[in-house]
């Protein structure tokens, strides 16, 4: 299928063919027929990705302070590679689609297959959207004027939050599309409207739609004009639509407003806001978050857990709903707000015309009609990339790989580990397709698909790694062990002891077993490889001391979901009990956790803890995980006392010895957490047939040690 793309560190825009999605559960799988280009948003994505380096940092100061953090700590080296891997991914554009259901995933109950929807689905042929994303298109209401759904929701969700009442005055900054469309919704709950552009083409439409208008273009006094069209009282409301990085617009809007009145920034301002103009008039002033409330809640959108209608009366899909019922009553129209129409295959044209300076208002994009001869040409999963045909495939046996997940780490760390220890390349999936293609083409896969259980079955791959999130590692190990295939997951093995279980008793049930790896990387760093040595001409245990500054994640991200992403200590403390289990070389026989209290704040036991090991040898092991330092101090340091001996490893870059007989330090003028030579293992593995750079026994055992240190932290936040 075809599906539009941006790179966002180039800026270049592309038609490209990627393969389908398919519907997984909750979700909802769209033939598009129109989709609305939103101009402000799709043009601002165009301009950020145009600009060059400097640019881009002058406008995103906040990410600019991440980044020196991150030189500070890991190196000049590691830095621009991860930022320019981040900025080489491409991102669908476009979040206003309409169209017609193909299928539904499992346990979506409110949309069937055949049904015309609205969604926030990007401009793509085919797209598998939440259904709390979707809402059905009424009898009456054209799939193009169902195109201008979700931007009229944005529209709506401004207005909800101005609380307009009957015959209340409001001004309306802005008239693109958002603003034309938030005249209307005011103007349909008894509102007297005021628009102001600098358009005199929006302007006169403004007009035509029932507002009082004034084109400061020819030096037209907005306040001045506010103030007559109330009758001197000043509006009731002020609803900002436009886009600027001035702040002079938020002071005319305090002083066009009434005591008491309201502004809502629906847009983009400068936010200098003077006190002055809020305190004398007690004026409120609110930013409006996108549809409604769910948006960027992962509960809601993702996992498909709606508000309680009684205590949330608009969500977002009861906002998308809403606005189509006003298309269907007739008192919300689009036709007028139609400047362009393209057919997908000209997309390209469409966005030349956005960024040419040239008027436009509404772009619409028109998709070949629906029928069940086109429905299989949009519909393949997989798209051939390389050139190389399979006859010249390499015989099993030799690392032929095929990669499920190909987002930042597998693209930036794990794919370019493999490539680099010769693995051969076969095809690499992803849910969406986007990226697969683009890791295919970067790195040279012979193709890109959205089939995971496909490419786990294809002849052409006897090795498969998982890059995926978290929850799906373990069902993926099953079925590829299953399929006969040498298994590479990246970390966690699994979230939860039954997933263990399962796993354990599949790869032990087997005839004849592939290889299992878990990306345990840091064993494989030549520091640590360095301290194993040191450590074998040092007497007696060992105790160590690991101190990761792991930074504060948001409690709703979906690492620190326990079902998702199995929380932190799971899903990366597990890398620190390897790493003391390799070094101690012995079985570990006690566990302790201990979570950090208090209340508030983004602290609390899943996250900040001080986790204890004891060893079969004596040895002992402290790993304090936290999250309550600063991102500019190192993030992990390595202690190791043992035999009269210290050994302290500072974030992978330098290792100093104390009292070492023949070993002072050892520096690398780039961090080297190990995770090409640790792919490098493996591959070697897979191709000498020798077994596995990790024991399946010690995998299991960290496994399950690290599972019960994540019980114990949860048993306590319990308690």
């Amino acid at each position: 299928m075809r599906q539009i793309l941006q790179n966002l560190g180039t800026g270049e825009t592309q038609l490209a063919d990627v393969p389908s999605p398919q519907a997984g559960p909750g979700r909802v799988l769209i033939r598009t027929g129109h989709s609305l280009i939103s101009a402000g948003t799709e043009r601002m994505l165009l301009e950020f990705g145009k600009a060059n380096l400097l640019d881009k940092a002058r406008s995103q100061p906040e990410k600019v302070r991440q980044v020196l953090d991150k030189i500070r700590t890991d190196g000049l080296s590691a830095t621009l590679s991860t930022v320019r891997n981040k900025l080489d991914q491409p991102i669908p554009l476009g979040y206003s689609n309409a169209g017609v259901v193909l299928a539904v995933g499992e346990g979506v109950t409110s949309i069937d297959v055949g049904d015309r929807v609205a969604s926030n689905g990007p401009h793509a042929e085919i797209v598998c959207i939440p259904e709390n994303l979707c809402a059905r298109v009424p009898d009456g209401v054209s799939d193009e004027a169902a195109a201008f759904t979700v931007v009229g929701a944005i529209a709506l969700q401004g207005i909800r939050l101005a609380e307009p009442t009957l015959g209340e005055s409001f001004a309306v900054v802005g008239l693109g599309l958002v603003g034309l469309m938030t005249v209307q919704l005011l103007r349909g709950s008894g509102c007297r409207v005021l628009g102001i552009d600098t358009d005199p083409a929006r302007i006169k439409l403004a007009r035509t739609l029932g507002a009082d208008v004034v084109d400061i273009s020819d030096g037209g006094d907005p306040v001045a004009h506010a103030m007559s069209f109330s009758g001197g009282r000043g509006v009731d409301g002020v609803l900002f639509t436009a886009s600027t990085k001035s702040s002079e617009p938020m002071h005319q809007a305090a002083e066009m407003c009434r005591k008491r009145g309201r502004i809502v920034l629906v847009g983009v301002a400068g936010l200098e806001l003077r006190r002055s103009d809020f305190y004398e008039k007690e004026l409120t002033f609110q930013v409006s978050c996108s549809y409604g409330p769910g948006r960027y809640d992962p509960h809601y959108e993702e996992s498909g857990q709606d508000y309680p209608f009684g205590f949330v009366r608009w969500t977002e899909r009861r906002n998308f709903e809403a606005v189509l019922d006003m298309l269907a009553s007739g008192r919300l129209e689009t036709e007028s707000l139609v400047s362009h129409r393209f057919p997908v295959v000209r997309a390209l044209d469409a966005y030349g015309l956005l960024g040419s300076g040239e008027p436009s208002l509404g772009i619409i994009l028109e998709y070949a009609s629906v029928d069940e001869s086109s429905n299989e040409a949009v519909l393949e999963r997989t798209v051939r990339i390389g050139e190389r045909g399979d006859s010249a495939r390499p015989p099993a046996g030799r690392g032929a790989v095929g990669f499920v997940g190909s987002g930042n780490y597998a693209t930036g760390v794990l794919i370019p580990a493999f490539k680099s220890a010769g693995a051969e390349l076969v095809s690499v999936a992803s849910r969406g397709g986007a990226s697969a293609v683009h890791a295919a083409k970067k790195f040279g896969f012979d193709d890109a698909t959205t089939d995971t259980s496909s490419l786990i079955n294809d002849g052409r791959v006897d090795t498969l790694v998982v890059a995926t999130r978290h929850d799906s590692h373990a069902a993926l190990v099953c079925e590829a062990l299953e399929a006969g295939k040498h298994v590479f997951v990246e970390k966690p093995l699994a979230i939860t002891r039954e997933e263990l279980d399962e796993i354990e008793s599949v790869y032990l049930g087997l005839e004849s077993r592939p290889l299992l790896m878990v990306g345990f990387n840091r064993r494989f760093a030549p520091h640590v490889r360095k301290i194993a040595d040191i450590l074998t001409k040092l007497p007696g245990p060992r105790s160590f001391v690991m101190t990761v500054n792991a930074g504060a994640i948001p409690p709703d991200h979906w690492t620190q979901d326990p079902k998702i992403g199995g929380g932190r200590i799971v899903g990366e403390g597990c890398h620190f009990v390897d790493l003391l289990r390799f070094l101690a070389g012995a079985r570990i026989s006690s566990v302790h956790a201990s979570g950090l209290g208090g209340a508030g704040g983004a602290c609390n036991t899943r996250d900040s803890a001080s986790l204890t090991l004891g060893f079969e040898d004596g040895s002992i092991g402290t790993i304090h995980y936290l999250s309550n330092g600063s991102r500019s101090f190192p993030k992990e340091r390595l202690e190791v006392f043992c035999g009269g001996a210290v050994l302290v490893l500072d974030n992978f870059r330098r290792l100093t010895g104390y009292g070492c007989p023949g070993f002072r330090s050892m520096n690398l003028r780039r961090q080297d957490k190990g995770q090409r030579d640790c792919a490098a293992a493996f591959v070697e593995s897979v191709r000498a047939g020798g077994p596995a750079p990790i024991a399946f026994e010690e995998l299991m055992e960290v496994s399950k040690v690290t599972i019960d240190l994540a019980d114990k932290l949860r048993g306590e936040t319990e308690e």
